[in-house]
């Protein structure tokens, strides 16, 4: 985690006075269930949170312990002790440090889910935005990196659009997935604690009873988590590429704001770089660097090993930090988005009316040429244009093979740009609604 790509409210959920306060409520609301079932005293269970609801645990201390202990769920407990004092015994009674550990980052992620779902949200309420806005505006669309067919740039930030409401699904049910809780004793037999205290913590700390633990949560819980997270990254840096590529100097169809006082080359003072959408890129492969880890952690030995906690203790705050700062800046570089609508027209009419090849092809078919030969005629007379030497469609107008099949009024109406697009608001219905 570095604070040059942090936010505070994503962070705070991983700083350790945070995660110790979890701890706490975990033990204090598992000891209110106990006392509810007369397993401790119930003074002792309102005597647990009336020392330390509001106490600021000392980090610190909490380290020195553990310096000696090599444990740091003890670490905590000791120091929970010398704050709640005699009726610090019958905290964690029947428990063991998974239930702490594993239900804390249950918590943490669940929260840290929650933030990033708003993230989303914030993104794609720019992307409606901007493609209603664009929603006609004529640009040139492209496969292999090659001028295909029209298309428009509100279309372009549809497919985005279509695309991140697709990953907030996919987080959402990768949340109530993650958002389980483990009370469930040394290796998940409920032998030294009642099941009932699980379901109370679960209630208390907003998740659900893991249905069966061995004496840890099942990892492939949290595999899929960061493998959401990943999705996410990756499809974030499908549309930072597409903006970085629309702002190459030979496209220069759309670009990052740029801000007055913004320099683009420490030698060069007339560069615009879009160093945003490039940070962005960057930043999507580091949190899909996280999902091999988390994949890994699934493989625990028997009822428990260790193997996965240092891979938690950096993937959990690394990946929900790091997609957070990614996922504001690409709203971000959305909302200020600048758009060149004449040079999209200019790059459209680059390859002199070539874009419309296929409409050509298709008419002479329909007037009876066979399809290999009508491919043949249009592709001889689409590549002079390819080398610069004349306009398509003067060229099929004057070739006799073509106007065998097609008049010159109907070559012409094959040049017609809005045929292209009549479908474009069936398609924004498809991915907006009627709205």
């Amino acid at each position: 985690m570095i604070p040059r790509y942090a936010r505070p409210e994503m962070v705070s959920i991983w700083e350790p006075q945070t995660r110790f306060k979890i701890w706490f409520e975990i033990e204090a609301h598992a000891a209110d269930a106990q006392a509810e079932l007369g397993v401790i005293p119930k003074e002792a269970a309102e005597i647990i949170w009336a020392k330390a609801k509001d106490a600021t645990f000392d980090i610190q201390r909490i380290d020195e312990i553990e310096r000696e202990t090599r444990h740091d769920v003890i670490a905590f407990l000791t120091h929970l002790a010398e704050i709640v004092g005699p009726e610090a015994r019958f905290v964690h009674q029947g428990m063991t440090s998974s239930d702490v550990l594993d239900t804390c980052l249950n918590v943490q992620l669940s929260r840290a889910a929650d933030i990033l779902i708003a993230d989303i949200d914030k993104l794609l309420g720019a992307l409606k935005t901007r493609a209603f806005e664009h929603k006609m505006t004529p640009t040139i669309g492209r496969s292999h990196g090659i001028h295909a067919e029209p298309v428009t740039f509100g279309l372009k930030l549809a497919y985005a659009y279509a695309e991140f409401s697709r990953a907030r699904e996919r987080l959402t049910a990768a949340r109530r997935e993650v958002a389980t809780c483990a009370i469930s004793g040394a290796v998940g037999t409920f032998a030294q604690i009642d099941p009932r205290v699980e379901e109370h913590v679960a209630g208390a700390m907003g998740l659900i009873p893991e249905p069966v633990s061995t004496q840890v949560i099942p990892r492939d819980r949290h595999a899929m988590f960061f493998a959401t997270l990943g999705v996410i990254a990756s499809s974030m840096e499908r549309l930072a590429i597409e903006i970085r590529h629309l702002q190459r100097t030979e496209v220069l169809e759309a670009e990052e704001f740029f801000s007055e006082g913004q320099k683009g080359s420490s030698a060069m003072p007339h560069k615009r770089n879009p160093v945003l959408t490039e940070n962005i890129t960057g930043l999507a492969r580091m949190v899909r660097a996280y999902v091999t880890p988390a994949l890994e952690n699934v493989a625990l030995w028997h009822e428990r090993d260790i193997s996965h906690s240092s891979v938690e203790r950096m993937i959990g705050p690394d990946a929900t930090v790091t997609l957070d700062f990614a996922l504001n800046r690409l709203a971000g570089v959305i909302d200020k988005l600048l758009v060149y609508p004449a040079n999209m027209q200019k790059n459209l009419d680059r390859l002199g009316g070539l874009v419309h090849s296929q409409r050509v092809l298709i008419a002479l078919t329909q007037k009876g040429a066979s399809r290999e030969d009508a491919y043949k005629l249009v592709q001889r007379n689409a590549m002079p244009v390819w080398r610069g030497e004349g306009d398509f469609e003067t060229l099929l107008k004057n070739d006799a093979d073509v106007t065998k099949y097609l008049t010159g009024a109907e070559i012409a109406e094959q040049f017609d740009l809005n045929y292209h697009l009549k479908h474009v608001d069936t398609i924004f219905k498809r991915v907006f609604g009627s709205a």
